[in-house]
């Protein structure tokens, strides 16, 4: 039996003018994916162009980040949008994602949506729908980082290959699936306990909730996000790694993943 394997995906490429979000090169060297903000929450043409020369330069796969137009509110925060809107401002995103990834002499590997985008997209089947949609136009070969739930169900329908992710910096509820961000506790800093959980994760599936049950995630994990404006995703990344390698889990880009699933 092959080793088991995971990818550790950060959100990069989310600084926007003179402000700074999180040390993308040091955690560059620990993720074997990202998270590419493509300018509508985070992300100017600037940092879009150093983060992708930057991920090329260290193997890094990269993957279109697609959310919100919302750079006050991160994209964290709920925008009435038609599916139309939604499945243009994600097409156009990847477009802009594009231009540097083809400057750099790249290839777009996935897509992930942001945010308040992303947890719609698990929940509302016309989130899903759009965002499918405009990835379908775009490339229909990318990969899907998503959640159990209605983007799953349109990528799967669609013909599009599915990585399935675990946040690994966010609490779960009793249903599997990660709790509000506005709840007390939703974002975890502790190294080690963050840690372990990840492994035990991608080991049996099984995580601990905010209400303290073990309860099956409901599906194998694919990747690990890391989120890149966590204060602690240093520390984080740092005792993850070590973490995977000492239980045997190696790091891997996604599409190898993937890969390896098709084959066993």
């Amino acid at each position: 039996m092959s080793a088991k394997c995971v990818a550790i995906v950060g959100d990069l490429g989310e600084s926007f003018g003179n402000y700074r979000i999180g040390d993308d090169e040091a955690l560059l060297g620990r993720v074997t994916m990202a998270n590419v903000a493509c300018g509508f929450h985070g992300g100017d043409p600037r940092v879009m162009d150093q983060t992708v020369k930057s991920c090329i330069a260290h193997g890094v796969e990269i993957g279109a980040h697609p959310g919100y137009p919302d750079l006050v509110g991160f994209g964290r925060r709920a925008i009435e949008a038609s599916e139309e809107e939604i499945r243009t401002d994600v097409l156009y995103q990847l477009g802009a994602l594009s231009a540097f990834v083809n400057a750099h002499k790249g290839k777009i590997s996935h897509i992930a949506p942001h945010g308040r985008m992303g947890s719609m997209a698990t929940s509302d089947l016309m989130h899903a729908r759009a965002v499918i949609n405009a990835a379908l136009a775009f490339d229909p070969s990318l990969v899907v980082i998503c959640q159990r739930g209605h983007l799953e169900e349109e990528a799967q329908k669609n013909g599009m290959p599915v990585a399935m992710v675990f946040l690994g910096d966010r609490a779960y509820g009793d249903d599997g699936l990660p709790v509000s961000r506005t709840l007390p506790g939703s974002l975890l800093h502790d190294s080690d306990e963050i840690a372990e959980r990840c492994v035990r994760v991608v080991k049996d599936g099984m995580i601990r909730s905010v209400t303290g049950k073990i309860v099956p995630l409901g599906h194998d994990v694919d990747t690990v996000l890391l989120h890149g404006d966590n204060s602690s995703v240093m520390p984080i990344s740092e005792a993850l790694c070590l973490a995977l390698a000492e239980a045997g889990i190696q790091k891997v880009g996604v599409r190898e993943v993937l890969a390896r699933k098709s084959a066993s």
